[in-house]
Protein backbone atom coordinates (compact mmCIF):
# COMPACT_ATOMS: atom_id res chain seq x y z
CA UNK A 1 0.00 0.00 0.00
CA UNK A 2 1.30 3.48 -0.83
CA UNK A 3 1.72 5.77 2.18
CA UNK A 4 -1.54 7.70 2.25
CA UNK A 5 -2.21 8.45 5.90
CA UNK A 6 -1.14 11.31 8.14
CA UNK A 7 -0.60 11.14 11.90
CA UNK A 8 -1.41 14.33 13.80
CA UNK A 9 0.10 14.66 17.27
CA UNK A 10 -1.80 17.24 19.32
CA UNK A 11 0.08 17.85 22.55
CA UNK A 12 -2.09 20.02 24.79
CA UNK A 13 -1.96 21.50 28.26
CA UNK A 14 -3.91 18.76 30.01
CA UNK A 15 -3.75 15.84 27.57
CA UNK A 16 -2.06 14.46 24.48
CA UNK A 17 -3.95 13.16 21.47
CA UNK A 18 -3.07 11.38 18.28
CA UNK A 19 -5.38 11.33 15.28
CA UNK A 20 -4.82 9.43 12.04
CA UNK A 21 -6.26 11.07 8.93
CA UNK A 22 -6.59 9.60 5.47
CA UNK A 23 -5.66 11.51 2.32
CA UNK A 24 -9.09 13.20 2.28
CA UNK A 25 -8.50 14.43 5.87
CA UNK A 26 -11.15 12.16 7.35
CA UNK A 27 -10.21 10.90 10.82
CA UNK A 28 -9.85 7.11 10.85
CA UNK A 29 -8.53 6.49 14.39
CA UNK A 30 -7.61 8.45 17.49
CA UNK A 31 -6.41 8.12 21.06
CA UNK A 32 -6.19 10.55 23.97
CA UNK A 33 -4.48 10.48 27.36
CA UNK A 34 -4.58 12.99 30.18
CA UNK A 35 -1.52 13.65 32.34
CA UNK A 36 -1.04 15.33 35.73
CA UNK A 37 -0.68 19.05 36.34
CA UNK A 38 1.68 20.22 39.08
CA UNK A 39 1.19 23.42 41.10
CA UNK A 40 4.23 23.70 43.42
CA UNK A 41 3.45 27.28 44.49
CA UNK A 42 0.81 29.95 43.97
CA UNK A 43 0.74 30.89 40.28
CA UNK A 44 3.23 28.15 39.34
CA UNK A 45 2.24 25.46 36.81
CA UNK A 46 4.51 22.60 35.76
CA UNK A 47 4.48 19.36 33.75
CA UNK A 48 6.73 16.34 34.03
CA UNK A 49 8.50 16.14 30.64
CA UNK A 50 8.37 12.34 30.72
CA UNK A 51 4.58 12.50 31.19
CA UNK A 52 4.37 14.59 28.02
CA UNK A 53 6.61 12.23 26.06
CA UNK A 54 5.06 9.00 27.31
CA UNK A 55 1.51 10.22 26.64
CA UNK A 56 2.45 11.26 23.09
CA UNK A 57 4.16 7.96 22.37
CA UNK A 58 1.33 5.91 23.86
CA UNK A 59 -1.45 7.73 22.00
CA UNK A 60 0.42 7.64 18.68
CA UNK A 61 1.01 3.91 18.99
CA UNK A 62 -2.59 3.30 20.03
CA UNK A 63 -4.03 5.27 17.10
CA UNK A 64 -1.80 3.43 14.64
CA UNK A 65 -2.83 0.08 16.14
CA UNK A 66 -6.53 1.00 16.08
CA UNK A 67 -6.29 1.81 12.38
CA UNK A 68 -4.40 -1.41 11.69
CA UNK A 69 -1.61 0.47 9.95
CA UNK A 70 2.14 0.07 9.72
CA UNK A 71 4.72 2.87 9.71
CA UNK A 72 5.09 2.43 5.95
CA UNK A 73 1.43 3.41 5.50
CA UNK A 74 1.98 6.85 7.05
CA UNK A 75 3.24 9.61 4.77
CA UNK A 76 4.09 11.97 7.57
CA UNK A 77 3.57 13.28 11.09
CA UNK A 78 2.26 16.73 11.91
CA UNK A 79 2.89 18.11 15.39
CA UNK A 80 0.87 20.82 17.11
CA UNK A 81 1.53 21.81 20.68
CA UNK A 82 0.77 23.94 23.71
CA UNK A 83 2.84 27.05 23.10
CA UNK A 84 5.36 28.92 25.29
CA UNK A 85 5.72 25.96 27.67
CA UNK A 86 9.46 25.76 28.24
CA UNK A 87 11.85 22.83 28.54
CA UNK A 88 15.62 22.64 28.82
CA UNK A 89 17.31 19.25 28.42
CA UNK A 90 20.69 17.56 28.34
CA UNK A 91 21.91 17.07 24.77
CA UNK A 92 23.62 13.80 25.66
CA UNK A 93 20.84 12.07 27.60
CA UNK A 94 17.77 13.87 26.28
CA UNK A 95 16.55 14.22 29.86
CA UNK A 96 15.09 17.54 31.01
CA UNK A 97 16.95 19.35 33.79
CA UNK A 98 13.69 20.43 35.47
CA UNK A 99 9.96 20.07 35.02
CA UNK A 100 8.49 21.93 32.05
CA UNK A 101 7.35 25.44 33.01
CA UNK A 102 3.87 25.77 31.52
CA UNK A 103 2.60 28.79 29.59
CA UNK A 104 0.18 29.58 32.43
CA UNK A 105 3.00 29.86 34.97
CA UNK A 106 3.48 33.30 36.56
CA UNK A 107 6.67 32.83 38.61
CA UNK A 108 8.60 35.38 36.55
CA UNK A 109 6.05 38.18 37.01
CA UNK A 110 8.47 40.25 39.11
CA UNK A 111 11.29 39.81 36.59
CA UNK A 112 8.94 40.96 33.83
CA UNK A 113 7.83 43.98 35.86
CA UNK A 114 11.49 44.92 36.37
CA UNK A 115 12.15 44.73 32.62
CA UNK A 116 9.14 46.96 31.93
CA UNK A 117 10.26 49.43 34.59
CA UNK A 118 13.71 49.50 32.99
CA UNK A 119 12.14 50.65 29.73
CA UNK A 120 12.57 47.53 27.57
CA UNK A 121 8.92 47.05 26.55
CA UNK A 122 9.19 49.10 23.34
CA UNK A 123 12.17 47.09 22.08
CA UNK A 124 10.51 43.75 22.81
CA UNK A 125 7.25 44.79 21.15
CA UNK A 126 9.01 46.15 18.05
CA UNK A 127 11.04 42.98 17.49
CA UNK A 128 8.69 40.25 18.66
CA UNK A 129 5.17 41.71 18.57
CA UNK A 130 4.75 40.56 22.18
CA UNK A 131 4.38 42.19 25.56
CA UNK A 132 6.86 41.53 28.33
CA UNK A 133 4.93 38.92 30.29
CA UNK A 134 5.59 35.64 32.15
CA UNK A 135 3.37 33.96 29.54
CA UNK A 136 6.22 33.79 27.03
CA UNK A 137 9.30 31.58 27.11
CA UNK A 138 12.23 33.99 27.55
CA UNK A 139 11.96 34.67 31.28
CA UNK A 140 11.10 30.99 31.88
CA UNK A 141 14.40 29.99 30.21
CA UNK A 142 16.31 32.52 32.30
CA UNK A 143 14.65 31.22 35.47
CA UNK A 144 15.72 27.64 34.67
CA UNK A 145 19.29 28.69 33.92
CA UNK A 146 19.48 30.68 37.16
CA UNK A 147 17.71 28.25 39.51
CA UNK A 148 18.84 24.78 38.41
CA UNK A 149 22.34 24.23 39.87
CA UNK A 150 25.00 24.38 37.16
CA UNK A 151 22.51 25.01 34.36
CA UNK A 152 23.89 28.33 33.18
CA UNK A 153 27.46 27.03 33.05
CA UNK A 154 26.33 23.93 31.14
CA UNK A 155 24.22 26.00 28.73
CA UNK A 156 27.15 28.26 27.92
CA UNK A 157 29.29 25.16 27.33
CA UNK A 158 26.78 23.91 24.74
CA UNK A 159 25.62 20.95 26.81
CA UNK A 160 21.94 21.97 27.06
CA UNK A 161 19.13 22.53 24.57
CA UNK A 162 16.03 24.68 24.92
CA UNK A 163 12.75 23.99 23.23
CA UNK A 164 9.05 24.53 23.36
CA UNK A 165 7.10 21.27 23.45
CA UNK A 166 7.31 20.74 19.68
CA UNK A 167 11.12 20.88 19.77
CA UNK A 168 11.29 18.48 22.70
CA UNK A 169 9.02 16.01 20.92
CA UNK A 170 10.95 16.35 17.65
CA UNK A 171 14.21 15.68 19.51
CA UNK A 172 12.74 12.58 21.15
CA UNK A 173 11.01 11.33 17.98
CA UNK A 174 14.20 11.61 15.94
CA UNK A 175 16.36 10.05 18.64
CA UNK A 176 18.16 13.33 19.29
CA UNK A 177 19.05 13.85 15.65
CA UNK A 178 17.10 17.09 15.11
CA UNK A 179 16.91 20.24 17.25
CA UNK A 180 14.47 22.47 15.40
CA UNK A 181 11.19 24.35 15.68
CA UNK A 182 8.87 26.21 13.33
CA UNK A 183 8.36 29.95 12.94
CA UNK A 184 5.07 30.04 14.90
CA UNK A 185 6.55 28.51 18.03
CA UNK A 186 9.73 30.59 17.72
CA UNK A 187 7.53 33.70 17.56
CA UNK A 188 6.18 32.95 21.06
CA UNK A 189 9.51 32.90 22.88
CA UNK A 190 10.05 36.69 23.15
CA UNK A 191 13.45 36.10 21.52
CA UNK A 192 12.52 35.97 17.81
CA UNK A 193 12.46 38.92 15.42
CA UNK A 194 9.21 38.26 13.52
CA UNK A 195 10.05 40.82 10.84
CA UNK A 196 13.46 39.36 9.92
CA UNK A 197 12.61 35.78 10.86
CA UNK A 198 15.71 35.23 13.04
CA UNK A 199 16.72 34.89 16.68
CA UNK A 200 17.48 38.40 17.91
CA UNK A 201 20.95 38.90 19.41
CA UNK A 202 19.96 42.03 21.34
CA UNK A 203 17.06 40.21 23.02
CA UNK A 204 19.27 37.23 23.84
CA UNK A 205 21.61 39.65 25.59
CA UNK A 206 18.71 41.36 27.39
CA UNK A 207 17.40 38.07 28.79
CA UNK A 208 20.91 36.65 29.28
CA UNK A 209 20.28 33.53 27.21
CA UNK A 210 23.10 31.86 25.21
CA UNK A 211 22.30 31.35 21.53
CA UNK A 212 23.81 27.85 21.66
CA UNK A 213 20.69 26.43 23.35
CA UNK A 214 18.26 27.60 20.63
CA UNK A 215 16.71 25.37 17.94
CA UNK A 216 16.89 25.95 14.19
CA UNK A 217 13.76 27.70 12.85
CA UNK A 218 11.96 26.27 9.79
CA UNK A 219 8.73 26.63 7.80
CA UNK A 220 5.57 25.11 9.29
CA UNK A 221 5.38 22.60 6.43
CA UNK A 222 8.79 20.99 5.91
CA UNK A 223 10.66 17.73 6.30
CA UNK A 224 11.92 18.10 9.86
CA UNK A 225 13.45 14.63 10.10
CA UNK A 226 12.49 10.97 10.49
CA UNK A 227 11.39 9.14 13.61
CA UNK A 228 13.72 6.56 15.14
CA UNK A 229 12.65 3.23 13.54
CA UNK A 230 12.15 1.52 16.88
CA UNK A 231 9.36 3.84 17.99
CA UNK A 232 6.71 2.78 15.47
CA UNK A 233 8.22 -0.24 13.75
CA UNK A 234 9.76 1.88 11.01
CA UNK A 235 10.80 5.45 10.30
CA UNK A 236 8.07 8.04 9.64
CA UNK A 237 8.89 11.54 8.33
CA UNK A 238 7.93 14.50 10.53
CA UNK A 239 6.58 16.95 7.93
CA UNK A 240 4.72 19.70 9.80
CA UNK A 241 4.87 21.71 13.03
CA UNK A 242 2.79 24.63 14.27
CA UNK A 243 1.76 25.95 17.67
CA UNK A 244 -1.77 24.96 18.55
CA UNK A 245 -3.45 28.28 17.80
CA UNK A 246 -1.67 28.62 14.48
CA UNK A 247 -2.57 25.05 13.53
CA UNK A 248 -6.21 25.86 14.36
CA UNK A 249 -6.04 28.96 12.14
CA UNK A 250 -4.82 26.73 9.31
CA UNK A 251 -7.42 24.05 10.08
CA UNK A 252 -10.13 26.74 9.96
CA UNK A 253 -8.77 27.79 6.54
CA UNK A 254 -8.31 31.40 7.68
CA UNK A 255 -5.95 32.17 4.81
CA UNK A 256 -7.53 35.49 3.79
CA UNK A 257 -6.68 38.77 5.55
CA UNK A 258 -9.57 39.79 7.81
CA UNK A 259 -10.62 36.23 8.70
CA UNK A 260 -10.68 35.44 12.42
CA UNK A 261 -10.93 32.24 14.43
CA UNK A 262 -11.23 31.57 18.15
CA UNK A 263 -10.24 28.31 19.81
CA UNK A 264 -11.73 27.26 23.14
CA UNK A 265 -9.53 24.81 25.01
CA UNK A 266 -7.88 25.29 28.38
CA UNK A 267 -7.57 28.93 27.38
CA UNK A 268 -9.13 30.88 24.53
CA UNK A 269 -7.12 32.31 21.66
CA UNK A 270 -8.43 34.47 18.83
CA UNK A 271 -6.30 35.12 15.74
CA UNK A 272 -7.06 37.68 13.03
CA UNK A 273 -5.18 37.18 9.75
CA UNK A 274 -3.55 40.50 8.74
CA UNK A 275 -1.69 39.27 5.65
CA UNK A 276 1.98 39.67 4.80
CA UNK A 277 2.61 42.71 6.99
CA UNK A 278 2.60 42.73 10.80
CA UNK A 279 0.11 45.13 12.39
CA UNK A 280 1.27 46.77 15.60
CA UNK A 281 -1.57 46.74 18.11
CA UNK A 282 -2.59 49.93 19.89
CA UNK A 283 -5.02 48.00 22.10
CA UNK A 284 -2.74 45.60 23.96
CA UNK A 285 -3.07 42.66 21.57
CA UNK A 286 -0.15 40.60 20.30
CA UNK A 287 1.34 40.65 16.82
CA UNK A 288 2.46 37.19 15.80
CA UNK A 289 3.29 34.92 12.87
CA UNK A 290 0.11 33.13 11.81
CA UNK A 291 2.07 30.63 9.70
CA UNK A 292 5.10 30.42 7.45
CA UNK A 293 4.96 28.49 4.16
CA UNK A 294 7.56 28.47 1.41
CA UNK A 295 9.67 30.95 3.36
CA UNK A 296 6.83 33.50 3.37
CA UNK A 297 5.44 34.69 6.68
CA UNK A 298 1.76 35.56 7.18
CA UNK A 299 0.96 37.61 10.28
CA UNK A 300 -1.91 37.87 12.72
CA UNK A 301 -3.23 39.89 15.62
CA UNK A 302 -3.84 37.64 18.59
CA UNK A 303 -5.80 37.94 21.77
CA UNK A 304 -4.98 35.44 24.50
CA UNK A 305 -7.31 34.42 27.32
CA UNK A 306 -5.64 32.24 29.92
CA UNK A 307 -8.77 30.60 31.37
CA UNK A 308 -11.64 29.28 29.22
CA UNK A 309 -12.26 25.54 29.45
CA UNK A 310 -10.14 25.61 32.61
CA UNK A 311 -13.03 27.46 34.28
CA UNK A 312 -15.23 24.43 33.61
CA UNK A 313 -12.49 22.17 34.98
CA UNK A 314 -12.53 24.34 38.11
CA UNK A 315 -16.26 23.74 38.50
CA UNK A 316 -15.58 20.01 38.26
CA UNK A 317 -12.31 19.58 40.14
CA UNK A 318 -12.24 22.63 42.43
CA UNK A 319 -15.85 23.03 43.47
CA UNK A 320 -17.17 19.55 42.66
CA UNK A 321 -20.50 20.88 41.38
CA UNK A 322 -20.36 18.94 38.09
CA UNK A 323 -19.04 15.53 37.12
CA UNK A 324 -18.47 16.26 33.42
CA UNK A 325 -18.20 19.35 31.25
CA UNK A 326 -21.34 18.59 29.26
CA UNK A 327 -23.46 19.32 32.36
CA UNK A 328 -22.63 23.04 32.30
CA UNK A 329 -24.83 24.02 29.34
CA UNK A 330 -28.08 22.61 30.80
CA UNK A 331 -27.20 24.06 34.21
CA UNK A 332 -26.55 27.50 32.70
CA UNK A 333 -29.82 27.39 30.78
CA UNK A 334 -31.70 26.67 34.03
CA UNK A 335 -29.99 29.50 35.96
CA UNK A 336 -32.12 32.22 37.57
CA UNK A 337 -32.31 35.10 35.04
CA UNK A 338 -32.81 37.58 37.90
CA UNK A 339 -29.38 36.82 39.35
CA UNK A 340 -26.38 38.58 37.84
CA UNK A 341 -23.37 36.53 38.87
CA UNK A 342 -20.02 37.28 37.21
CA UNK A 343 -16.90 35.15 37.37
CA UNK A 344 -13.64 36.89 36.45
CA UNK A 345 -11.42 33.79 36.02
CA UNK A 346 -8.06 35.41 36.70
CA UNK A 347 -6.72 32.23 38.31
CA UNK A 348 -3.29 32.80 36.71
CA UNK A 349 -3.65 36.51 35.95
CA UNK A 350 -5.50 38.22 33.12
CA UNK A 351 -4.32 38.11 29.53
CA UNK A 352 -5.33 40.40 26.67
CA UNK A 353 -6.26 43.17 26.64
CA UNK A 354 -5.49 43.73 30.35
CA UNK A 355 -2.17 41.91 30.83
CA UNK A 356 -2.18 41.85 34.60
CA UNK A 357 -0.01 38.99 35.86
CA UNK A 358 -0.91 39.73 39.48
CA UNK A 359 -4.72 39.67 39.15
CA UNK A 360 -6.50 36.71 40.71
CA UNK A 361 -9.98 35.28 40.22
CA UNK A 362 -13.08 36.82 41.72
CA UNK A 363 -16.85 36.28 41.78
CA UNK A 364 -19.36 39.12 42.00
CA UNK A 365 -23.12 39.29 42.50
CA UNK A 366 -23.62 36.29 44.78
CA UNK A 367 -26.86 36.00 46.76
CA UNK A 368 -28.20 33.38 49.16
CA UNK A 369 -29.96 31.80 46.19
CA UNK A 370 -26.81 31.46 44.06
CA UNK A 371 -25.95 27.84 43.39
CA UNK A 372 -24.47 25.43 40.83
CA UNK A 373 -26.66 26.74 37.99
CA UNK A 374 -25.56 30.33 38.47
CA UNK A 375 -21.92 29.28 38.84
CA UNK A 376 -22.12 27.28 35.61
CA UNK A 377 -23.66 30.20 33.74
CA UNK A 378 -21.07 32.61 35.11
CA UNK A 379 -18.21 30.30 34.06
CA UNK A 380 -19.51 29.92 30.50
CA UNK A 381 -20.39 33.59 30.17
CA UNK A 382 -16.93 34.61 31.36
CA UNK A 383 -15.53 33.03 28.20
CA UNK A 384 -18.00 35.00 26.06
CA UNK A 385 -17.19 38.30 27.76
CA UNK A 386 -13.45 37.75 27.48
CA UNK A 387 -13.86 36.99 23.77
CA UNK A 388 -15.79 40.25 23.39
CA UNK A 389 -12.84 42.13 24.90
CA UNK A 390 -10.54 40.55 22.30
CA UNK A 391 -12.80 41.09 19.29
CA UNK A 392 -13.41 44.74 20.15
CA UNK A 393 -9.67 45.34 20.45
CA UNK A 394 -9.11 43.61 17.10
CA UNK A 395 -11.75 45.72 15.39
CA UNK A 396 -10.14 48.84 16.81
CA UNK A 397 -6.70 47.79 15.50
CA UNK A 398 -8.04 46.51 12.15
CA UNK A 399 -11.19 48.54 11.33
CA UNK A 400 -12.01 46.49 8.20
CA UNK A 401 -12.32 43.31 10.26
CA UNK A 402 -16.07 43.81 10.70
CA UNK A 403 -16.58 43.80 6.96
CA UNK A 404 -16.98 40.72 4.81
CA UNK A 405 -15.61 37.52 6.28
CA UNK A 406 -14.41 39.39 9.34
CA UNK A 407 -18.05 39.82 10.39
CA UNK A 408 -18.10 36.10 11.27
CA UNK A 409 -16.15 34.32 13.99
CA UNK A 410 -15.05 30.76 13.21
CA UNK A 411 -14.84 28.70 16.41
CA UNK A 412 -13.34 25.38 17.42
CA UNK A 413 -12.18 23.43 20.46
CA UNK A 414 -13.94 21.37 23.07
CA UNK A 415 -16.23 24.08 24.44
CA UNK A 416 -17.90 24.82 21.10
CA UNK A 417 -19.84 21.54 21.24
CA UNK A 418 -22.18 23.35 23.68
CA UNK A 419 -25.03 24.97 21.75
CA UNK A 420 -25.92 27.13 24.76
CA UNK A 421 -22.41 28.53 25.00
CA UNK A 422 -22.16 29.26 21.29
CA UNK A 423 -25.54 31.00 21.21
CA UNK A 424 -24.56 33.10 24.23
CA UNK A 425 -21.26 33.89 22.50
CA UNK A 426 -23.09 35.17 19.41
CA UNK A 427 -25.43 37.19 21.66
CA UNK A 428 -22.62 38.80 23.66
CA UNK A 429 -20.47 39.51 20.58
CA UNK A 430 -23.44 40.66 18.47
CA UNK A 431 -21.70 38.67 15.74
CA UNK A 432 -22.40 35.48 13.81
CA UNK A 433 -20.50 32.45 15.10
CA UNK A 434 -19.67 29.62 12.69
CA UNK A 435 -19.06 26.10 13.98
CA UNK A 436 -17.40 23.80 11.43
CA UNK A 437 -18.19 20.15 10.80
CA UNK A 438 -14.71 19.25 12.08
CA UNK A 439 -14.27 20.64 15.60
CA UNK A 440 -10.73 19.35 16.10
CA UNK A 441 -9.24 21.91 13.77
CA UNK A 442 -5.94 22.08 15.66
CA UNK A 443 -5.11 18.48 14.77
CA UNK A 444 -6.57 19.03 11.31
CA UNK A 445 -4.20 21.96 10.73
CA UNK A 446 -1.20 19.88 11.80
CA UNK A 447 -2.29 17.07 9.49
CA UNK A 448 -2.70 19.52 6.61
CA UNK A 449 0.84 20.85 7.07
CA UNK A 450 2.26 17.32 6.96
CA UNK A 451 0.07 16.35 4.01
CA UNK A 452 1.10 19.48 2.13
CA UNK A 453 4.79 18.64 2.48
CA UNK A 454 4.11 15.03 1.50
CA UNK A 455 2.32 16.14 -1.67
CA UNK A 456 -0.96 14.55 -0.57
CA UNK A 457 -2.90 17.78 -0.05
CA UNK A 458 -3.46 20.93 -2.15
CA UNK A 459 -2.18 24.47 -1.73
CA UNK A 460 -3.97 26.67 0.88
CA UNK A 461 -6.46 28.29 -1.53
CA UNK A 462 -7.76 24.90 -2.65
CA UNK A 463 -7.72 23.53 0.88
CA UNK A 464 -9.91 26.48 1.97
CA UNK A 465 -12.62 25.27 -0.42
CA UNK A 466 -12.91 22.07 1.64
CA UNK A 467 -13.97 23.90 4.84
CA UNK A 468 -17.56 23.02 5.79
CA UNK A 469 -20.06 24.75 8.11
CA UNK A 470 -21.98 22.63 10.63
CA UNK A 471 -24.06 25.43 12.23
CA UNK A 472 -24.18 29.21 12.32
CA UNK A 473 -25.31 30.92 15.53
CA UNK A 474 -26.74 34.39 15.01
CA UNK A 475 -27.37 37.07 17.68
CA UNK A 476 -30.81 36.87 19.26
CA UNK A 477 -30.46 38.85 22.52
CA UNK A 478 -32.12 42.23 22.87
CA UNK A 479 -29.62 45.09 22.64
CA UNK A 480 -30.64 46.47 26.04
CA UNK A 481 -30.07 43.12 27.76
CA UNK A 482 -26.71 42.68 26.06
CA UNK A 483 -25.57 46.18 27.05
CA UNK A 484 -26.62 45.61 30.65
CA UNK A 485 -24.80 42.29 30.87
CA UNK A 486 -21.63 43.66 29.29
CA UNK A 487 -21.67 46.66 31.64
CA UNK A 488 -21.85 44.28 34.60
CA UNK A 489 -18.87 42.34 33.26
CA UNK A 490 -16.79 45.45 32.80
CA UNK A 491 -17.56 46.58 36.33
CA UNK A 492 -16.50 43.15 37.64
CA UNK A 493 -13.20 43.32 35.73
CA UNK A 494 -12.56 46.86 36.98
CA UNK A 495 -13.08 45.72 40.55
CA UNK A 496 -10.79 42.71 40.04
CA UNK A 497 -8.00 44.79 38.55
CA UNK A 498 -8.21 47.39 41.29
Amino acid sequence: MAAGYILAIDQGTTSSRAILFDASLSAVASAQQEFPQHFPASGWVEHEPEDIWESVLATARKAIAKAGLAASDIAGIGITNQRETTLVWDRQTGRAIHRAIVWQDRRTARACANLVAAGHEELVAARTGLRIDPYFSATKIAWLLDHVPGARRRAEAGELAFGTVDSFLLWRLTGGAVHATDATNAARTMLFDIGRGIWDEELLTLFDIPASILPEVRDCSAHFGDTAPGLFGGAIPVRGIAGDQHAATIGQACFTPGMVKSTYGTGCFALLNTGDKPVASKHRLLTTIAYQLGGKRTYALEGSIFIAGAAVQWLRDGLGIIEKASETGPLAEAADPEQHVYLVPAFVGLGAPHWDAHARGAIFGLTRNSGPREFARAALESVCYQTLDLIEAMHADWPDARKGRGAVLRVDGGMVASDWTMQRLADILDLSVDRPTVLETTALGAAYLAGLDAGLLPEPARFADLWRLERRFTPAMAASQRESKVAGWRDAVRRTLS
